[in-house]
């Protein structure tokens, strides 16, 4: 438990940058009004849309560093570090471009012609940032996978306090509305990754040369992962869709309840990340028994944290949605969404827990497929009955997603204690043994 705290708390630090810098930006243009919100809203999903797959990808880093360190493999990390830079770098051009293109589409999926053009506006400005992002995530997921989560932490926090002071000065001081909100999170993101840089730096970097194997291998572990976060964020974004078809409202409160419930999980997040180190480490180790264990001391954790915030959520409700506007239609509906995602949050906790140790045990593929089927068969057409043909509004797609995550938490937890992953576990094994063959010296070589 005290090893999983030890990781999980600088983690839960350092992954509030992506989600906290468009948290922060939806505060500072809160009151500029429900078109203005509702802009940021749907450009902010557009945004995490682009990057989800190569976002997941990259975690793989974190999978293959952490079982060559369990394996005593370091002289691997090296070429796990360039394989990661090299595709953050490719992948971040191309969702700079890809970017660009959706910018000119977002207008015809807004309600408003208003809430159109602010969504078009932030996030051809937002998109710039992919480059920095994804870098970071290559480095922050190498530290973490070696043992290191502080140093992520700190530029987490270096770069979202950036993103503060300047979405201070060009929303609130130059007037520049959401296009000085997406410029404060670009310049945000660029500082974070600066400051990571410079950790890594004075450690060295130990980048060697490449291997197809070492490509592969991120290719193989990340790919599912990848798939997973585009495929359910599709069905989410669908959702999204859906809601700001509903009306500026509706689409304004839902951003809100998704900000301060997305806000208060990253501890949640971070156990799960944390136990798919541990659960890495013991993999690479030959001690699969530690595995379960690892899992079981996440979900303690991660109920114990999700149930405090649904109880805050519940009695404080009110005045946390105050935080974001004076509307009072709007402030009503964002209420009621906050009351149902503040329950669905100990289920989700359970979810994020159970899929980190899969993966970590190097078990990708099924946790990968479950999440998508359960995404698209509950949460779109759920929101669309509910939402538009019963009238509920954004509640109605709130409940898809909650039942989502129920049926999920459920089949992922059958996943981890039916032991399903052993055969994976002995899979990733064995890829360490034929790289420590591949990397051996020839008898020539020795004799010499």
């Amino acid at each position: 438990m005290l090893e999983l705290a030890r990781l999980s708390w600088p983690i839960a630090i350092s992954m509030l940058s992506f989600g906290v810098m468009t948290l922060v930006d939806t505060l500072f243009v809160g009151r500029l009004g429900p078109s203005a919100l509702a802009g940021v809203g749907l450009a902010g999903t557009a945004t995490f849309a682009l990057l989800c797959f190569p976002m997941g990808l990259l975690r793989g880093v974190k999978v293959l560093v952490s079982q060559s360190v369990g394996a005593d493999r370091r002289g691997e990390l090296g070429a796990h570090l360039g394989a990661g830079l090299a595709l953050a770098i490719v992948l971040g051009i191309a969702t700079l471009v890809l970017g660009q293109g959706l910018a000119q589409l977002l207008p015809h999926l807004a309600a408003s012609t208003a809430a159109g053009e602010n969504a078009s506006a932030y996030l051809a400005i937002r998109v710039l940032g992919a480059p920095f992002v994804l870098a970071f995530v290559a480095l922050r997921e190498f530290r973490y996978g070696d043992g290191d989560t502080r140093s992520p932490m700190v530029a987490a926090l270096v770069g979202n306090a950036a993103n503060i002071a300047l979405n201070w000065l060009m929303v609130i001081q130059l007037g520049w509305g959401v296009r000085g909100s997406a410029w404060a999170t670009v310049l945000g993101h660029g500082v974070e990754l600066a400051v990571v840089i410079v950790a890594q730096s004075r450690d060295g970097f130990p980048i060697s040369i490449t291997r197809a194997r070492h490509a592969l291998a991120l290719w193989r572990i990340g790919v599912p992962t990848g798939l997973q976060f585009l495929l359910e964020m599709g069905s989410f974004a669908l959702l999204t869709t859906i809601v700001s078809l509903l009306g500026e409202v509706q689409m304004a409160a839902h951003q809100i309840a998704l900000q301060v419930i997305h806000f208060s999980f990253l501890p949640t997040i971070a156990l799960g990340e944390a136990g798919s180190v541990l659960a890495g480490q013991a993999v690479g180790a030959n001690e699969d028994g530690l595995v379960k264990r690892i899992a079981h001391v996440g979900l303690v954790g991660a109920a114990l944290y999700t149930g405090a915030c649904t109880l805050i959520f519940t009695v404080l409700g009110v005045p946390i949605v105050a935080c974001f506007t004076d509307d009072v239609a709007l402030a009503t509906t964002a209420l009621g969404l906050l009351r149902v995602a503040a329950f669905f949050q100990i289920a989700d906790g359970a979810v994020v827990v159970a899929r980190g140790v899969l993966r970590g045990a190097g078990d990708v593929r099924v946790p990968a497929m479950l999440g998508i089927c359960t995404a698209w068969v509950c949460t779109p057409p759920l929101a669309w009955f509910l939402g538009r043909e019963l009238g509920l509004g954004a509640l109605g797609g709130w409940i898809g997603l909650c039942t989502e995550i129920l049926v999920l938490a459920v089949l992922c937890w059958i996943r981890v204690e039916s032991g399903a992953w052993k055969p994976l576990a002995v899979e990733s094994r064995a890829r360490l043994e034929r790289e420590a063959k591949d990397d051996a010296p020839s008898e020539p070589a020795l004799a010499a």
